[in-house]
């Protein structure tokens, strides 16, 4: 009946957006074609790479593994220091963000999984991305990165418990049911080999998600036309000379066109209008078709060479990878265990991505609607308000892995306090609206309203004694 009656009202959220929406308006206009670009992104950019790899894990994690090895490890009589020890820093092993840890969450708590070590896995899982820390703390200072650390630790350390602590009735009743639910058929294989199998997984997962560390210099071509994206002012399009060359960081890319943040002016001799050259200022953000650009070449700091050289040799890595793991999947497993991996792989994947994909066009287009300079001066200072309105934010928008450093370094430049600035890096890559409304479809409301409450109140409290601190 409930779920009836949220699928009802999902019917008329739709209809009055449909009936209502000011479509004539050239703000919605380009807020709809935000999302639909976001959309693409994602698509192109996340899904094949990331989402559909940790699908699969979440199938095999739901088909391979016994509930009372689960149980043992995660559950909620498992050894409390180990199983929280491992749940928050498990994030530095997988370089994903909030989105693609989803599948993963859902695999290990619906195999039995304590809701506290789960929830500090999900909470972990993307905010402790190594890649991410390392260049947090290049780009916005070593203070910020080793702060970043050490919060996200704590926080998911004490969002796990104190989810366990407030449904520790449900969480019992749901261990004696998972505990009737049958295990998987015995076979020959080792505990060790199922371990591999999983391990290998998870490194493909990581080496097809690497993260280019290097900005891109983009050298524009001929007739190059680039539109800066201004909220306040209203977009502006404009030519720039042949050859003009730009240090940038690439925020979205569709089949056609280029997000770009731009981090450096290289062309300082070449003549352009004082308009043109006060937008072309680093932090300002632009959009730009791709048969616009001349050439492009990676611009990598020397402390990050090797992980630049790790992302082009990233699908070869996973080439030898995925043949490995086809050769254990055919030496292993059974067909009829190929076939309920596949099964369980197929179930997530229906019930994830429709979700994702959903929360990711609402999210690009109420973006496109919020003005970055506004948001700064929203964040500005150290207030209790502000450190809450950049949790708020964080935990709302969705931050593909590194794109929210340059997002920070903008809106510190436009003003935004170090408080606010350390609760949005807890709160933004943790949570998101597409996650947030696919963790409500495995936890429910309430356990979800929690979660995502204790997130939002755990990084103003982080961010505003950090603010004080510093």
């Amino acid at each position: 009946m409930k779920s009836e009656i949220r699928f009802f009202f999902g019917l008329v959220i739709l209809f009055l957006l449909a009936y209502f929406l000011p479509i004539a308006n050239p703000a919605v206009q380009e807020a709809l074609l935000d999302a639909l670009r976001m959309l693409q992104w994602y698509a192109r950019c996340h899904t094949l790479a990331c989402v559909i790899p940790a699908m699969f894990i979440a199938g095999a994690i739901s088909s391979f593994l016994s509930k009372e090895a689960v149980l043992k490890h995660l559950g909620p009589k498992a050894d409390k220091v180990k199983a929280y020890a491992f749940a928050s820093v498990s994030g530095t092993i997988l370089a994903v963000c909030s989105c693609s840890v989803l599948p993963m969450f859902a695999g290990i708590y619906r195999v039995g999984a304590g809701l506290g070590p789960a929830s500090a896995f999900l909470c972990s899982g993307p905010a402790l991305n190594v890649m991410a820390i390392f260049l947090t703390a290049r780009i916005l200072g070593f203070e910020l990165g080793a702060a970043r650390t050490v919060t996200a630790i704590l926080m998911s350390l004490v969002i796990g418990i104190m989810m366990a602590l407030i449904f520790r009735r449900s969480e019992q009743e749901r261990t004696v049911t998972i505990m009737q639910m049958p295990d998987p058929v015995p076979t020959s294989r080792k505990s060790w080999q199922t371990g591999l199998f999983l391990a290998a997984m998870i490194a493909f997962l990581v080496f097809s998600d690497w993260v280019n560390p290097a900005s891109k210099v983009l050298t524009l071509g001929k007739g190059n036309a680039i539109t800066h994206l201004d909220h306040a002012a209203g977009n502006f399009s404009f030519v720039l000379p042949e050859e003009i060359e730009l240090e940038t960081s690439i925020t979205q890319l569709t089949g056609d066109e280029m997000k770009f943040q731009v981090q450096r002016f290289l062309s300082t001799g070449v003549s352009i209008p004082e308009r043109e050259r006060e937008m072309l200022q680093p932090g300002n953000h632009f959009l730009i078709r791709k048969d616009c650009i001349a050439a492009e070449k990676d611009s990598t700091p020397e402390n990050y060479r090797w992980s630049a050289a790790v992302y082009k040799m990233r699908w070869m890595i996973c080439l030898f990878i995925g043949l490995a793991i086809l050769a254990m999947a055919v030496r292993w497993f059974s067909r009829d265990e190929i076939s309920e991996w596949m099964g369980q792989t197929w179930s997530f994947a229906k019930t994830i991505v429709p979700l994702l994909f959903g929360g990711i066009f609402v999210t690009g287009f109420a973006a496109s609607l919020v003005p970055a300079d506004s948001v700064a001066r929203w964040l500005g200072g150290n207030s209790l308000l502000s450190n809450f309105l950049a949790s708020i934010a964080g935990t709302l928008w969705y931050f593909a892995t590194l794109t929210e450093i340059p997002l920070l370094q903008a809106l510190t430049g436009l003003g935004m306090g170090k408080g606010p600035a350390l609760a949005l890096l807890l709160a933004g890559p943790t949570l998101s609206l597409p996650s947030i409304i696919v963790v409500g479809r495995y936890l429910g409301a309430r356990k979800t309203a929690v979660f995502v409450g204790l997130t939002v109140f755990l990084s103003t409290v982080i961010g505003f004694l950090y603010g004080m601190l510093c």
